[in-house]
């Protein structure tokens, strides 16, 4: 589970480096707050800082990740990485919270990828914007539907690889998707996400990365 963790980590890592100049083109990522210290201080990477922004061909093997279409809050997208073809459906936060409140964090973000080389289709990764408590797992609930997530720096995957595919129908039916989680410094975070033209987002990526 370490060793996927890890893999997975990269991914997402890569993906966002790539994504996040396109991303904050068509749509705006959260705002920027200083970070004199708090929770992404010790973050292993971070997301929207000028040198993520400044290498974004780290993602995709030297090219640009391109957008293929804005379906409501959820943007898909298609790379090349190591010369294999990778797409994306990715959002943002429609709100936030910490507990305690106003505690800076890098930008959290959300996506499903399909890596046909792979033989992986629609594998939901979430980006939180801190690194997490060791150990410590994240919930998502959408709508009466529940999911925990194994967390590994400051992403998180889905712990039961089985109920993957259900959580991806889950997500198609609904409204909206809320992600909470603590940090290593012991701040409780609440995202909002919508699902808006998420299932539009996911036939694209489809049609792109057969």
């Amino acid at each position: 589970m370490i060793v996927k963790g890890a893999y997975r980590a990269g991914i997402a890592l890569a993906v966002l480096g790539g994504l996040f100049t396109v991303a904050s083109a068509q749509q705006s990522p959260p705002a920027k707050q200083a970070r004199p210290s708090s929770e992404s201080k010790s973050a292993p990477a971070k997301k929207g800082n000028a040198s993520t922004k400044s290498a974004p061909a780290a993602a995709s093997g030297g090219g640009q990740p391109s957008l293929l279409g804005q379906f409501g809050d959820w943007g898909a997208y298609a790379a090349t990485s190591g010369g294999r073809q990778v797409c994306y459906a990715l959002a943002k936060p429609t709100s936030q919270a910490t507990q305690p409140p106003n505690r800076p964090r890098d930008p959290a973000y959300i996506f499903v990828s399909t890596r046909p080389a792979e033989n992986v289709r629609n594998e939901i990764s979430i980006v939180i914007g801190y690194p997490f408590k060791p150990g410590s797992e994240a919930n998502v609930d959408i709508g009466s539907a529940k999911y925990v997530m194994y967390t590994q720096a400051d992403g998180a995957w889905i712990k039961n690889a089985a109920e993957e595919a259900r959580m991806v129908d889950t997500m198609r039916r609904g409204a909206d998707l809320v992600v909470t989680g603590e940090s290593g410094r012991g701040t409780i975070s609440t995202d909002r996400y919508s699902l808006r033209g998420l299932s539009q987002a996911l036939d694209r990526v489809a049609q792109e990365c057969k």
